[in-house]
């Protein structure tokens, strides 16, 4: 299948994002194969090299390039004040908060804005601590528990795993 860019190509900007993304999770998950099929696609992506194709071709390594605007949000976001992990000893009296699904993690509402919250802050068990981003879904990840952030373990737009811990809070 062609991917190139030309005003012919059947294939949408969004359906390429779509697809890498699907890629990045694929190889980050540790999954061994995803099969995706509608009536628009069919994907299969695999770590056994033999594994035969779903119309039986030979397998055939197509670059797809990451859009522009992709990595320049990237690196927007990760310039941003506080958008490394925080360093030093996690106490093991403090509660992890963990992230709820597989995604890409923002401490902040949007490029250029302030993290939700920072190492240091008072959260009660409502607060907004981060988003979690799988295919322009975006999971609002709350403190579950009232107390103080005493460590953020992610930098901001890594990929994340379910049950990966996010925050450590001291609780009250």
């Amino acid at each position: 299948m062609d991917l190139s860019s030309n005003g012919a190509d059947p294939m949408s900007e969004q359906l390429l994002r779509d697809i890498e993304i699907l890629a990045d999770l694929f190889k980050a998950g540790g999954w061994t194969e995803l099969r995706v099929e509608s009536d628009a696609i069919s994907l299969l992506l695999s770590q056994d090299r033999a594994a035969p194709s779903l119309d039986g071709a030979q397998p055939a390594s197509v670059p797809v390039a990451a859009p522009p605007l992709a990595g320049a949000q990237s690196q927007i976001m990760t310039d941003a004040p506080g958008a490394q992990a925080s360093a030093g000893p996690i106490d093991p009296a403090w509660t992890a908060v963990k992230a709820p699904n597989l995604g890409t993690f923002y401490r902040a509402p949007k490029p250029g804005s302030p993290p939700f919250v920072e190492v240091g802050q008072r959260v009660e068990a409502h607060s907004e601590l981060c988003l979690i981003e799988v295919m322009k879904l975006f999971t609002s990840v709350k403190a579950g528990i009232a107390g103080t952030v005493r460590h953020v373990a992610v930098a901001d737009a890594d990929l994340v795993e379910g049950g990966q811990p996010l925050f450590y809070i001291a609780c009250d």
